[in-house]
């Protein structure tokens, strides 16, 4: 199903019929501040799965990334010291994933796993569905191929090629092809794993 949201101005009846797909396990493919992606409840352990399979990634080797609405969020499932706390807040919402130590207050699924993606993108439509939500939304960017670069920026073209495999894929307008710039905050000073949009600061 495709539903039409506007960034400016979220529908809430909308925006609720995202949610309802998220409660009950559904998969949705979202707009972020770059790519659209794959998304789904932390906590359902089935989805995050049926994820994975789709991106074709182990659960035990694939770093995960999830969206989170602020960063009191961020601090209750990763661990922000000092640095990373001020890198995080200077920098967020915006075209990041920071990978930080993950604290205990992550699902089973990410138990064995020492480092998290957090991401926090500067849109609204994203931020309020883990507002609505109540806790972080898994997510990982549909695939990227130079070939076909217009189905994964066009949100009727993104339906036709994965509307078999989601249950619901939001059209928030023309997606980016830009992925975040990934940021390691884990060792002793922040290191750029990845340059993607925008310039950390």
């Amino acid at each position: 199903m495709l539903l039409k949201i506007y960034p400016e101005n979220p529908n809430p009846v909308a925006m609720r019929r995202v949610l309802e797909v998220l409660q009950r396990g559904g998969l949705i493919i979202f707009p972020t501040d770059g790519v659209y992606a794959f998304g789904c409840s932390l906590f359902d352990a089935q989805a995050v799965e049926a994820i994975l399979k789709l991106k074709n990634k182990d659960p035990r080797k694939s770093n995960l990334s999830f969206v989170c609405s602020g960063i009191s969020q961020i601090s209750e499932y990763a661990k922000l010291d000092d640095a990373a706390f001020k890198l995080v807040k200077k920098n967020l919402p915006g075209p990041f994933t920071f990978i930080l130590n993950g604290s205990n207050k992550l699902p089973k699924l990410f138990k064995n796993k020492k480092t998290v993606g957090i991401r926090m993108p500067d849109n609204p439509i994203a931020l309020e569905i883990v507002n609505l939500l109540g806790h972080p939304l898994m997510t990982s960017s549909i695939f990227y191929n130079e070939e076909t670069t217009e189905y994964i920026t066009d949100p009727e073209l993104i339906a036709e090629k994965y509307g078999d495999y989601v249950d619901l894929v939001i059209d928030a307008g023309m997606g980016g092809l830009t992925p975040s710039t990934i940021v390691d905050c884990t060792g002793y000073e922040a290191t750029i794993l990845r340059y993607g949009a925008g310039e950390l600061s």
